[in-house]
């Protein structure tokens, strides 16, 4: 059975097995370094282990592939009949990061 696991980073959680792909939030480092998320909330495989609220001595480690910004989202605000109206653009800045492997 494959093992995965749920990490926590940037405030979201995900689920991850090795070899998957995912986008998080901007972490430090350059493309090709390697990362440790060691908030590990639940690991499964085998056997499951859920931490309260995390696994203590687990860890999920990744390399970073790339640092880019996400797509544009519009801020738009207005006021009727005010003649009020201010429009600003955001792209989040985010990590894309491919998981290497699970350690429980």
């Amino acid at each position: 059975m494959e093992i995965q696991a749920v990490i926590q980073t940037g405030g979201k959680q995900y689920q991850v097995s090795k070899g998957s792909k995912i986008v998080v939030e901007k972490l430090v480092g350059d493309a090709g370094s390697e990362v440790v998320f060691d908030k590990v909330l639940l690991v499964t495989g085998d056997s499951t282990k859920v931490g309260a609220p995390f696994l203590s001595g687990a860890k999920v480690t990744g390399k970073i592939l790339s640092q880019d910004k996400g797509d544009k989202v519009i801020v738009y605000k207005f006021k009727r009949r005010k003649g009020y109206h201010k429009k600003q653009g955001h792209r989040q800045l985010e990590t894309r990061v491919e998981i290497q492997a699970i350690q429980a």
